[in-house]
């Protein structure tokens, strides 16, 4: 009769495939969440980035009034950098605007940095804020008004 031997190594082999395994799907999970929320719906955090929309897609509602944006941003340049945050907290934008886009954040308090302050229109609250210097750079913090 032969002799049985067990492997010692089958075992270890097994449980070092599993865990290779576990890990490829951990990092598929994670990239795959990343990139959803890279290509998201705009949402950081539960803050829209409202682009305008057109008169005739905006909902028309006769007892309440607009509500006006805690900072809204148009670039008037080809190319406008823009970083806006919430203090402590999320990224909303830190990208370049393109002439004429404009993005409006609701949030109750937000840090504003412009790399060029003439290139783009501030509304706070709804109040337009002077436009800077060309080149200057301006960095600002912005606190929700109380509404009516």
């Amino acid at each position: 009769m032969g002799r049985h031997r067990s492997d010692p190594l089958g075992i270890a082999r097994l449980a070092l495939v599993g865990l290779a395994v576990v890990l490829l799907l951990a990092v598929i999970v994670i990239g795959g969440r990343a990139l959803f929320s890279t290509f998201g719906s705009g949402e950081s955090g539960g803050t829209p980035a409202v682009a305008s929309p057109s008169p005739a897609a905006r909902p028309s509602t006769a007892t309440s009034p607009p509500r006006v944006p805690t900072v809204r941003v148009v670039c008037q340049a080809d190319r406008c950098p823009v970083f806006v945050r919430v203090p402590g907290g999320d990224v909303l934008v830190d990208r370049d605007l393109a002439r004429g886009e404009q993005a409006s954040y609701f949030d109750p308090e937000l840090d504003v940095v412009l790399d060029d302050a003439s290139t783009v229109e501030v509304f706070a609250n709804g109040t337009v804020r002077s436009p800077g210097p060309p080149g200057e750079r301006q960095a600002f913090s912005v606190t929700r008004s109380p509404g009516p």
